[in-house]
C-alpha cells in the first residue's frame, strides 16, 4: 500500500519522463571518479537520421583535442529510445560556495588528485577557447555541425552519492 500511495503522489509531480539506453563511444574515456565539488555539462545532439557512424568516425579523430586537460569525461549515444543522440559530459572544475558559484576569485577549491577542466565559467571559456587554437579541432566542427538537427547544454552538479563529485 505504501508503494501504491508513493506511485499516486509521485504521478502529481511527474509531467513527462524519457527512457533511453545508452552506449558509450569505444574511442572516448571511460568516465573516472572524481574528487569534488565539481560541476559539469551536459551536451546532447539530436543528429539527422543517417549520420551517426560519420559523426563518430570524426570525434574519433576530434577527441584529442579535447582530452588532453581531462575535460572530456564521457560520450554516449541512443541505442534504444529516441534514436540519433549523442550526449557529450564534460567536466567543470570545484563551485566551494554552493551552486552555482561561476566566476568567483579567490574561491579555495581544493587541489584534486584527479585534474578536472574548469572550476568556473571564465576557465571553461579559456579552456574551450583554447581547443579552436589547436590545428583540427575547426576541421571537426566544421564537418560535424551539418549533421546536427538540435543541441541543448544543462549545467549538471552531482549529487552526493555520484562517484563523479
Amino acid at each position: 500500500q505504501e508503494y501504491l500511495d508513493f506511485r499516486k503522489e509521485r504521478s502529481r509531480m511527474l509531467l513527462s519522463r524519457r527512457n533511453q539506453l545508452l552506449l558509450e563511444f569505444s574511442f572516448w574515456n571511460e568516465p573516472q571518479p572524481r574528487q569534488g565539488p565539481n560541476i559539469y555539462e551536459l551536451r546532447t545532439y539530436k543528429l539527422k537520421p543517417g549520420t551517426m557512424i560519420e559523426w563518430g568516425n570524426n570525434w574519433a579523430r576530434a577527441i584529442k583535442y579535447r582530452q588532453e586537460n581531462q575535460e572530456a569525461v564521457g560520450g554516449f549515444f541512443s541505442q534504444i529510445g529516441e534514436l540519433y543522440v549523442v550526449h557529450h559530459l564534460w567536466g567543470k572544475g570545484c563551485h566551494p560556495r554552493g551552486p552555482p558559484a561561476w566566476g568567483l576569485e579567490g574561491s579555495g577549491c581544493q587541489t584534486h588528485p584527479l585534474p578536472t577542466a574548469y572550476r568556473d565559467l571564465q576557465s571553461r571559456e579559456e579552456t574551450r577557447n583554447a581547443a579552436w587554437r589547436k590545428r583540427g579541432w575547426d576541421e571537426n566542427v566544421y564537418y560535424t555541425v551539418p549533421l546536427i538537427r538540435t543541441m541543448e547544454s544543462r549545467i549538471m552538479i552531482p549529487l552526493k552519492i555520484s562517484p563523479l563529485q
